[in-house]
C-alpha cells in the first residue's frame, strides 16, 4: 500500500514552461493516475486539485491551487514543498 511519503514524489520545475507543457510533463509522469490531459481551455486550479489527490501528495505540506493567482506561483511552490532545500 502506498503512504503519503513526499520522497516519492517527482516535480518537475515549471520555469520555462507554459502551464501546457509543465502539465503535460505531470501527465506523464503519474500516467497511473491518469490525470486529466491540459488544453488551452483547462483551468489550471481545477486541474491542480486531480493533481494533489494523488496519494504521494496528499499532505498538508503541499500547497493548494485555490491559494494562488498563478500558475507558476503554485507549481513552484509545490517543488519547493517536495524539494525543500532547492534555492527560490
Amino acid at each position: 500500500m502506498c503512504s503519503s511519503d513526499l520522497s516519492n514524489a517527482f516535480v518537475y520545475d515549471p520555469r520555462y514552461h507554459t502551464f501546457e507543457s509543465w502539465a503535460c510533463l505531470m501527465v506523464e509522469q503519474y500516467a497511473a493516475q491518469q490525470l486529466s490531459i491540459p488544453t488551452a481551455t483547462t483551468d489550471w486550479q481545477e486541474w491542480g486539485q486531480g493533481l494533489l489527490a494523488i496519494d504521494v501528495f496528499t499532505n498538508e505540506a503541499v500547497p493548494n491551487p485555490s491559494q494562488f493567482d498563478d500558475w507558476q506561483d503554485w507549481a513552484a511552490a509545490l517543488l519547493g514543498a517536495i524539494n525543500p532545500g532547492l534555492p527560490a
